[in-house]
C-alpha cells in the first residue's frame, strides 16, 4: 500500500501545483489519475516516486514508512517503482533490448552497470517484451519502432525492474485511440497478472472507465472526485473539468 498524507506542492515560483492531498493507493489496485492539463495529476505522480519533493506532507510506504526519511529509502522505494512516461524516452540509436536493459540498472552500482549485464538479466529483458508482443523486435533500433510500438517498449523496460509499483503518467496522451487501447491494454493486464500496484494519468474519459478499479478526480490541484467508474457520473465530470477550456462532451472523448 502506498499513501500520501496531507501532501502539498508549491513550485519555487509560487504556484501551487497540489493543495494538501491525502490519498490512499491499496495493493494491486489499478487507479487512474482523471483530470485536464495542469489539474495536478503529473505532480502528484512525481511525488509518489520522489521526482518531486512535497513542500508538506509526506508520502508513505506500507513497508518502510516515509519514502523521504533517508536516502536508502528513497532508493529502495524507487528500485521497486516502475515510470511509464508520456514521452517514452528511449534511445533511439541503441536496440529495444539494450532499451528495455536499462530497467535493470537499478540493481547495479555505476561501475557494474558499465559491463555488459549478466545472462539472466537479459533473458528477463526479452520475456517483458514478449508479454507486450515485441520479442520479435528485440534487435531492432528503437527509432525503427511505431511510436505504439516504442511505449510498449517503455512498459516492458519498466517491467524489467519487476517491480511493486507501477506509474504511468499519460501514457496514451499521444496515440491514436486504437493504439491507445492495445497500450493501455497491455499495461491493465501485466499488472493484474503479476498484482502490481498501478497509477496512471489520463485526460480519456472513457479509457479511466474502461480500466480503472478506482478513479481520483483532479481540478486546480485538488482531488475533487473519488470513486468507481460506475460512480463517475456528469456532475462529477463537472467538477473535474469545470475549469476546462474544452466543453464536457469534447474532454470524454
Amino acid at each position: 500500500m502506498l499513501s500520501v498524507a496531507d501532501v502539498e506542492v508549491t513550485y519555487p515560483n509560487g504556484v501551487m501545483a497540489l493543495l494538501p492531498t491525502n490519498a490512499t493507493f491499496r495493493r494491486g489496485g489499478f487507479f487512474v489519475l482523471l483530470g485536464t492539463s495542469g489539474a495536478g495529476k503529473s505532480t502528484l505522480l512525481r511525488c509518489l516516486n520522489g521526482l518531486v519533493r512535497p513542500t508538506r506532507g509526506d508520502v508513505l510506504s506500507e513497508d518502510r514508512g516515509s519514502i523521504f526519511s533517508s536516502r536508502s529509502a528513497l532508493r529502495a522505494h524507487r528500485r521497486r517503482t516502475g515510470m511509464v512516461f508520456q514521452q517514452h524516452h528511449l534511445i533511439g540509436r541503441l536496440t529495444v533490448l539494450q532499451n528495455v536493459l536499462m530497467g535493470r540498472l537499478c540493481e547495479y552500482g555505476t561501475l557494474r552497470s558499465m559491463l555488459p549485464l549478466p545472462r539472466a538479466d537479459r533473458l528477463l529483458a526479452l520475456e517483458a517484451l514478449d508479454r507486450v508482443g515485441l520479442a520479435d523486435r528485440a534487435l531492432h533500433r528503437a527509432d525503427q519502432l511505431s511510436g505504439g510500438q516504442q511505449q510498449r517498449v517503455g512498459i516492458a523496460r519498466a517491467m524489467a525492474q519487476r517491480p511493486a509499483i507501477m506509474l504511468a503518467d499519460e501514457p496514451v496522451a499521444s496515440l491514436d485511440p486504437e493504439t491507445s487501447l492495445k497500450v493501455l491494454g497491455d499495461l491493465h493486464r501485466i499488472c493484474r497478472e503479476d498484482g502490481i500496484t498501478a497509477i496512471v494519468s489520463l485526460h480519456q474519459v472513457d479509457l479511466a472507465r474502461r480500466f480503472a478499479d478506482h478513479i481520483m478526480g483532479l481540478s486546480l490541484g485538488n482531488i475533487v472526485f473519488q470513486g468507481g467508474p460506475e460512480q463517475l457520473s456528469t456532475s462529477a465530470l463537472d467538477k473535474i473539468y469545470k475549469t476546462a477550456s474544452p466543453s464536457l462532451s469534447e474532454a470524454a472523448e
